[in-house]
């Protein structure tokens, strides 16, 4: 009797243990995503895909319909921009990415990435040119993805500056290629490295060409929407859709295989085996996979002053569930995720964090919206 009292006493103390850490856990949780409020910077945007903020407190907004619109900081919408190029706007074709030169104050310099060409040949491409208030001069194509291909989806687009001033950009399989994202030689499904003006870093995997192609970075690659590099610790992170179930989130490395499409933890839409492979020797493993799929897009490194507590994590879009989740990270792996910021409510495109430490969020609509999450 007495050795099932103790048996009974001591069952109860780590169930009062366990329930006090996961209380504690959960009150952690949940004061590391309080003190904030989530404000409207602009509406009514059709489709806004990526944002990049300008010194003088405007932003800028590339739309997946063709335009890039100037927001000043009150939130006045701008007439497009003028003497940016046309794009193929269909399905998942048009503006993707926007971002600065690191020497903007200097050389106002703006890049933009966006479907090229047609339904019968088109591709991701990256242009660069000098903006001059409402006007972008001397535009000039830097990359232009090849093969082109005759699908309008899984361009990739998303792009980032190193620290060593060279361009790293996404590229997408193009849905019906995707043992491409497998051949090195060909751009489709891989991230690309390139310097300002187009050339080709003495110091990529495949510089010399017989490998791959020159401005090849890494491969493996089915949807990458996500891209952002963590400034204190060189690392580059970035995240993909799988099809049904598999999306991924990994730490991007030079000529390493990311496995799609003969590993993979996802299956076709129509039940199918994409692989029977979930692993394998020489590609490497996600830091994090999704099954079912939340369909990720935008992803931001918290690097700035207004939320300390939130410190080298990650917020991720996410399209299908409608919201964001924040990653924290320990020793380089994924320590935890949740949802956070549940009265946004909408399908998540971009997220980046503003020069000013406050959080920006574009939502995926013909009606979208610029939000801003603040301190409260």
């Amino acid at each position: 009797m007495r050795n099932k009292l103790l048996a009974t006493m001591l069952a109860l103390t780590v169930f009062a243990i366990s329930v006090s850490a996961a209380d504690t856990a959960a009150e952690s949780s949940n004061q590391r995503d309080s003190g904030y409020k989530v404000e409207t910077v602009a509406d009514g945007l059709d489709y806004p895909w990526s944002i990049a903020f300008l010194p003088n407190g405007d932003y800028l907004v590339a739309l997946r319909i063709g335009e890039v619109r100037r927001i000043n900081a009150q939130g006045d919408i701008g007439e497009p921009l003028t003497g940016l190029p046309d794009t193929y706007v269909a399905s998942q074709g048009g503006y993707f990415d926007i971002m600065l030169d690191p020497d903007f104050s200097t050389n106002q310099t703006i890049y933009l990435s966006f479907a090229h060409g047609n339904a019968a040949a088109n591709g991701t491409r990256i242009v660069k040119g000098t903006l001059n208030n409402m006007a972008v001069e001397n535009v000039q194509t830097l990359f232009t993805v090849s093969p082109l291909k005759d699908t309008a989806a899984h361009y990739g687009g998303k792009m980032i500056f190193l620290q060593d001033g060279t361009i790293m950009m996404t590229t997408g399989d193009g849905f019906e290629y995707r043992e491409a994202a497998q051949d090195t030689f060909s751009l489709l499904g891989k991230i690309i490295r390139i310097n300002k003006d187009g050339s080709v870093p003495d110091d990529n995997p495949y510089t010399d060409g017989k490998k791959g192609d020159p401005r090849v970075w890494s491969y493996g690659h089915r949807s990458p929407q996500g891209l952002a590099l963590d400034t204190k610790t060189g690392i580059v992170y970035m995240h993909e859709h799988g099809p049904q179930g598999g999306d991924e989130l990994n730490a991007v490395l030079p000529a390493v295989n990311y496995g799609w499409p003969a590993v993979t933890q996802g299956i076709n839409y129509s039940g199918a085996y994409v692989s029977p492979l979930k692993s394998a020797p020489g590609v490497v493993e996600p830091l994090t996979y999704w099954v079912p799929s939340i369909a990720p897009s935008g992803l931001a490194i918290y690097d700035g002053a207004a939320f300390p507590q939130w410190q080298g994590d990650l917020f991720i879009g996410a399209l299908v569930d409608e919201e964001v989740r924040h990653l924290t990270l320990e020793s380089g792996r994924v320590a935890s995720e949740r949802p956070v910021f549940p009265e946004i409510a909408a399908r998540i495109r971009d997220i980046r964090v503003g020069p000013d430490g406050f959080l920006y969020i574009l939502t995926d609509s013909d009606s979208g919206k610029v939000l801003r999450v603040v301190p409260n």
